[in-house]
């Protein structure tokens, strides 16, 4: 956990972000820039909390969007650089859009057609397909946009003969959480389907899913990666990852509210995995908790975490506790910075957790924002 830190210096619950580590990951994406020319992106659709991009945009290039509202925030926030992609767009999205960015990807041949002549006449933009190299290396269904019958990119075999004039990129996506030997796997699959475009493109974006940021993470192998085809087609390489910008940044301070048994004991929380951290029942996974072990072990106490909303499987995992809980500890659930921001949800009228940073130079957190009735409200009618 962040040094100094007092988990009872935040209300509860509350996302904490550290500004040292953020900018310790920053440094090194920013390395990418200085050793191969590569481009990074901030993946907003991962960590779009604003109140950090004036670090943020020291050391990277700029943001990727998902739509209109994230490319606003990314052109209003942050600054530099704003790429757009987005499945399906509507002429009145688009029409926003384009002043927004720098480049847009569309992701069939129907929707470049359709938008062709107004994707063109802003001369700023340059346009892109999202194409699908069909190597499925993510770890789990639900995000594989390679997986047969994907919504997600042009297959190879769309492309033939088809008017490509103003298609000046491509990019792809198909990792999730990977190291850069999937990515290598991936780009050895791109490249055998798609490899006579590369020659006629000027730039290629990797998507996301690298987990640059990991201790264990190959970065001099990813470099040499992106020089492989930097250098074999003359592209200008752009990754966007947003999990490696924000990873083991965060934390979600919990408190214990009550203490109950049924085949076991049970610890009820005040936050949620729906609501507050989802990807924990849609990955699934169990995150770390500070002073906790993951599990049933022996000479330990065991619990079932849960959450305080109406739905039955809301549990964030089991763990074991060096000592009883009691009603009142606060709890720190670690990597809680990068997908539960941008997904936390109001059901059941949960409040939303407050948000904070930390640097170890001041000592103490910052609360940069506290949620109440009004924000449950403002999203109903």
């Amino acid at each position: 956990m962040f040094a100094g830190f007092d988990p009872a210096s935040v209300p509860s619950p509350a996302y904490v972000v550290s500004l040292d580590l953020l900018e310790k990951n920053a440094r090194l994406l920013a390395t990418l820039r200085e050793r191969t020319g590569a481009k990074v992106l901030l993946a907003l659709k991962s960590f779009a909390m604003f109140s950090t991009f004036p670090l943020l945009r020291e050391y990277l290039d700029g943001t990727c969007a998902s739509g209109l509202h994230e490319a606003r925030l990314g052109a209003e926030e942050f600054g530099k650089e704003v790429h757009t992609y987005s499945p399906a767009y509507t002429e009145a999205e688009l029409r926003q859009i384009l002043p927004l960015s720098h480049h847009v990807a569309f992701n069939s041949l129907t929707q470049w057609e359709t938008f062709r002549e107004l994707a063109l006449s802003n001369p700023r933009v340059r346009c892109g397909l999202r194409v699908n190299p069909e190597n499925s290396r993510a770890p789990n269904a639900l995000y594989d946009p390679c997986a047969p019958g994907s919504r997600l990119g042009l297959r190879a075999e769309s492309l033939k003969g088809a008017d490509l004039k103003g298609i000046s990129g491509f990019t792809f996506h198909a990792l999730c959480q990977q190291d850069s030997h999937a990515l290598e796997e991936t780009l050895d699959a791109l490249e055998e389907k798609f490899g006579p475009y590369l020659e006629t493109l000027d730039w290629l974006n990797f998507g996301g899913g690298h987990h640059i940021t990991r201790p264990d993470y190959d970065v001099d192998h990813l470099c040499a990666l992106i020089v492989r085809l930097r250098d074999r087609y003359g592209l200008q390489i752009y990754l966007e990852p947003g999990e490696a910008v924000a990873l083991n940044t965060g934390v979600l301070v919990a408190t214990v509210l009550d203490l109950i048994d049924n085949d076991g004991r049970i610890a009820l929380l005040d936050t949620s995995a729906t609501t507050h951290m989802p990807d924990v029942l849609e990955m699934p996974y169990t995150p770390d908790i500070v002073g906790a072990v993951g599990g049933e072990h022996p000479n330990g106490h065991v619990y079932r975490l849960g959450g305080p909303s109406c739905l039955a499987g809301d549990f964030i995992g089991t763990y074991t506790f060096p000592a009883p809980l009691r009603v009142g500890q606060r709890l720190v659930f670690t990597d809680m910075a990068h997908y539960t921001m941008v997904k936390n949800t109001t059901f059941n009228g949960i409040p939303l957790p407050a948000i904070a940073t930390y640097a170890e130079a001041d000592g103490k957190p910052k609360i940069i924002r506290e949620f109440g009735y009004e924000d449950y409200r403002m999203r109903l009618s």
